[in-house]
């Protein structure tokens, strides 16, 4: 009869809870224990965050804090083991809808979306991705951020963001396999560069006035950014800012699980509670999985396989340099690892080329009279 009783005053305070939030209560996992800025600064995000935002209820998983009782917990030893032991049952008990952890082994695949306040116009704009490993080759996992960053932005809320890519290595190959897919009926909206020439390739100027609503980089430079716009008022040792490294997202991945830094502080682990339990809201898994299937009826996966590295045969093929000729036009667009190559195509066609490096990447130069020509030739050898 106690267990009873208990069970119906468990489901009558949810009630409560949920008519005074005004919806269903989110219940979101926070690690306990593993900051560097120490266990109060994790309860008091978890207080913040209920603060902040009435439809979320934070369990904090591993040992007691004192001083935060009004907290739920789920108590463990301190041993970090023992804690993601138990925020992976609440999970898969239902105990927990979503959880925020400072680490956590993601299977290859699975990567997170990062969210920052750009602070040149003080604008929300996501990373993707920030932790995790979507794909091994960098091209191919830029590609599949592209998508998890607009799955997890639609989940939040955000209906039509738009995307641009950072002018990082494979920045090029990776904006046409997206126009590509979008040619194909993929419903992307590029963004524009700030800058004069405009353009959905970003350079720093864009991620700083937060020129596109989700940035798409390789997880590493994600990584950087994160750090670096959570704590460039701090001086590094305390991030102050933004949401967190972001939920998790992968194929048939199930799990809303957000990543924090050991160094995040209280108002970044409130912001990362309060973004995983929208994303939780917002079905997270399932948007990602139309998105995904989406993208596959556009040729997502042919897409996926043309970026994969070329076969190249131990005997190079020998390319006669045409005559020297004065390069009065730039042809921008190819990425810095095909730029040699690209010259050697134009090359092979007879027509004088240089390679070189602007101030928005590597360019082709060449004589103006053959612009159009040479644009044509690498356009069909899939170089622009």
């Amino acid at each position: 009869m106690t267990d009873k009783k208990r069970i119906v005053g468990e489901a009558l305070s949810e009630i409560i809870e949920a008519a005074l939030s005004g919806g269903p209560v989110i219940k979101v996992g926070l690690m306990a224990s593993g900051s560097e800025l120490g266990k109060d600064e994790l309860a008091k995000g978890a207080e913040l965050a209920q603060q902040t935002y009435p439809g979320i209820k934070v369990v904090m998983i591993g040992p007691r804090t004192e001083g935060y009782e009004d907290l739920d917990w789920i108590e463990t030893d301190d041993c970090d083991a023992d804690v993601a032991a138990a925020m992976e049952k609440a999970l898969k008990d239902g105990s927990i809808s979503g959880a925020v952890a400072l680490h956590y082994p993601f299977p290859m695949g699975v990567t997170t979306i990062g969210k920052v306040v750009t602070p040149g116009r003080g604008k929300e704009m996501i990373i993707a991705s920030s932790t995790g490993t979507s794909a091994v080759l960098r091209t191919e996992a830029m590609v599949k951020n592209a998508i998890y960053g607009i799955a997890v932005a639609r989940s939040i809320g955000w209906k039509n963001p738009s995307v641009g890519i950072l002018n990082v290595e494979g920045a090029h190959p990776v904006f046409r396999a997206l126009s590509q897919l979008k040619e194909n009926g993929y419903d992307i909206t590029f963004g524009q560069s700030v800058r004069k020439d405009g353009g959905a390739v970003l350079r720093g100027n864009d991620i700083l006035a937060g020129s596109v609503d989700v940035c798409v980089n390789d997880t590493l430079t994600g990584n950087v950014l994160m750090k670096m716009f959570s704590s460039f008022t701090t001086g590094g040792s305390y991030e102050s800012q933004g949401w967190g490294y972001g939920p998790s997202a992968g194929e048939g991945w199930p799990h809303v699980i957000s990543i924090i830094s050991r160094a995040s502080g209280a108002p970044v682990i409130a912001n990362a509670l309060v973004y995983n339990a929208m994303a939780v809201k917002g079905k997270l898994p399932e948007v990602l999985a139309e998105e995904v299937k989406k993208a596959k009826a556009a040729g997502l996966d042919e897409v996926i396989q043309s970026l994969q590295p070329k076969q190249t045969s131990s005997h190079e093929e020998e390319v006669k340099v045409p005559p020297q000729e004065p390069t009065d036009e730039e042809l921008h667009g190819v990425d810095v690892l095909d730029v040699e190559d690209a010259v050697r195509e134009l090359w092979k066609a007879g027509i004088y080329a240089e390679s070189a490096m602007g101030c928005t990447g590597p360019v082709v130069k060449i004589p103006s009279r053959v612009t159009e020509e040479a644009k044509k030739i690498l356009k069909e050898s899939n170089y622009i």
